[in-house]
């Protein structure tokens, strides 16, 4: 049985812990609000540009020289995995939700007999991926999280992965990341970037009902600044979910760690108690029996 020296010592360390918790969960709260706020912001607007896109895609679907943002290179070879996590941990299961799927979707693809490569976004993603599939990484993002997003983290990315798209290394483009919910619940989930997937609303719509767009100046030049700016956008309102997860995965953990440290202490100052009670009484029946004696 423990002292009653080291038990004050257990619950005064348990107490130092709770309140280091505490103060992370207010701390993840604040900056969830903020987060939030901007990936709710940001869904608009890549969804009209998702659809915008999608539309145009319908309308020109079978034409020769489609830009590859929108078509791809025409085949299926080589996939681009891009995991999106946090630099940092105790947010819970957030980041290794994204592993587990990621490391499922590798192993789906490679059975197919396709070509992965990962290009890893977040410290804990790219940590992991070096342990598990160094080979298959081409390129890695950190420092994202922590902060708020700058588009240009994104714009960036996406440059990255124009360029590996134009010259011909990779097929399709693939995010994995975590789509935020509330504070309690991110869903792992794919979204293909490279080729553009049409939405089912818009493939489910007949022809005459898909807008008809009159380009200007021309098609290729408005293509060619609208697909690379929708990359963009795309990625930036995942990076914005990741950020609003992140945070509310955090808030989550760092208040279950309080509640159990609160648990601890209860517990372990009931043992103390009983220590401390069963060594008075050991101590009176010493004096009693010593008196009884003399």
């Amino acid at each position: 049985m423990a002292s009653l020296k080291e038990l004050r010592a257990r619950i005064g360390s348990i107490k130092s812990t709770r309140k280091i918790t505490s103060a992370m969960k207010m701390v993840a709260a604040a900056k969830l609000r903020r987060a939030q706020a901007s990936a709710e912001a940001a869904r608009p607007y890549a969804a009209a540009m998702r659809r915008m896109l999608g539309e145009l895609a319908a309308a020109t679907q079978g034409e020769d020289g489609a830009p590859r943002l929108l078509a791809g290179t025409g085949q299926d070879k080589v996939h681009l995995l891009v995991p999106l996590t946090s630099d940092r941990g105790l947010c819970g299961g957030f980041n290794s939700n994204v592993h587990r799927l990621t490391v499922q979707t590798i192993r789906r693809l490679q059975a197919e007999g396709k070509t992965v490569r990962l290009l890893p976004v977040g410290r804990r993603a790219l940590n992991f991926f070096m342990r598990e599939h160094a080979d298959l990484i081409v390129d890695h993002v950190i420092g994202v999280s922590g902060k708020e997003v700058p588009f240009s983290v994104a714009s960036g990315l996406g440059d990255k992965i124009n360029t590996l798209l134009e010259a011909g290394e990779i097929d399709v483009c693939t995010l994995v990341f975590n789509k935020f919910s509330n504070a309690m619940l991110q869903v792992p989930v794919c979204q293909q970037l490279v080729p553009m997937v049409v939405d089912d609303t818009v493939k489910a719509e007949p022809a005459n009902d898909v807008a008809q767009y009159e380009f200007e100046p021309d098609e290729a030049t408005l293509l060619a600044m609208l697909l690379p700016r929708n990359l963009q956008v795309q990625i930036y309102a995942s990076l914005l979910e990741t950020a609003a997860g992140e945070n509310g995965a955090r808030m989550t953990a760092m208040d279950n760690a309080t509640r159990n440290a609160g648990r601890s202490i209860d517990s372990l100052t009931q043992v103390y108690n009983r220590t401390r009670q069963t060594n008075i009484t050991n101590e009176l029946i010493e004096i009693i029996s010593g008196a009884q004696a003399v």
